[in-house]
């Protein structure tokens, strides 16, 4: 039976998850925390229903003191993107107490040197690295899920981009709005496919047998700080000061 990438990730975790609880859990406009009793913080971004219909969290005050198994298990909930975010930011705290694998800080787009004949998929709109990406003078598709930004195509146009792209800058948010098995379906024979952000898990177990070849995410740093940031409705630019960011190479 072939399992998705979120029910890898709670396989994987669930024994690690074993006898710890949540001490903090913040659901902020933009990232999503949660503390564990061992101290150690994952984030995740704060997804939200694209329907526009209600996006409450059900169980909101009573998550702190749950076992952090139960929380980890949110990430399998249907149609839930908000339990799907408290999921994955417990898996991403969980990955502190297994052992790290090796990871290079070497910022993404120089350790993959796209060159000027290349086509890129982006799946996600990676603001900071568009300008970037256009000066190599490659060839640049954006997937967007909303499609609501100025030169993005919608997932079903970018359908045949990924399986023509020589790289793919695929967004950690797909594990959160459930399209990351299918983006990995459609990709081709592309010489690098990159799961990218602070939502990555940050695991190479849970791709292998996908096309993934480098896994760019962050480690937190600085709990208390990241927690304020996030409860005050911060993104990346401002978080990005009391993370890590690092990049785990797959063998190929």
């Amino acid at each position: 039976m072939n399992h998705t990438i979120p029910q890898k990730i709670i396989n994987l975790m669930a024994p690690v998850a074993e006898e710890l609880t949540v001490a903090d859990v913040r659901i902020g406009l933009v990232y999503t925390s949660v503390r564990l009793d061992n101290g150690n913080t994952g984030v995740a971004w704060t997804g939200q229903k694209s329907s526009g219909g209600c996006g409450q969290q059900p169980k909101a005050g009573t998550l702190v003191g749950r076992p952090a198994g139960e929380l980890l298990q949110m990430l399998d909930i249907a149609d839930s993107p908000l339990s799907k975010t408290i999921g994955l930011a417990t898996a991403n705290a969980l990955t502190a107490d297994i052992p790290s694998p090796e990871t290079v800080s070497d910022e993404i787009l120089e350790l993959i040197d796209i060159q000027p004949s290349e086509h890129v998929a982006m799946v996600g709109f990676f603001g900071p690295l568009v300008p970037r990406l256009r000066q190599t003078g490659c060839r640049l598709d954006i997937q967007e899920l909303k499609n609501d930004k100025p030169g993005t195509i919608s997932p079903d146009a970018g359908r045949s981009s990924l399986a023509a792209c020589d790289v793919a800058l695929i967004t950690a948010t797909s594990i959160v709005t459930d399209t990351i098995d299918e983006v990995l379906a459609d990709l081709g024979n592309a010489r690098a496919a990159v799961v990218l952000g602070p939502s990555s898990f940050m695991h190479p177990e849970v791709f292998f047998g996908t096309p993934v070849t480098h896994i760019a995410g962050a480690r937190v740093r600085n709990p208390s700080a990241v927690e304020k940031i996030i409860s005050e409705g911060g993104g990346t630019k401002i978080l990005k000061k009391h993370m890590d960011f690092e990049t785990i190479c797959l063998n190929p």
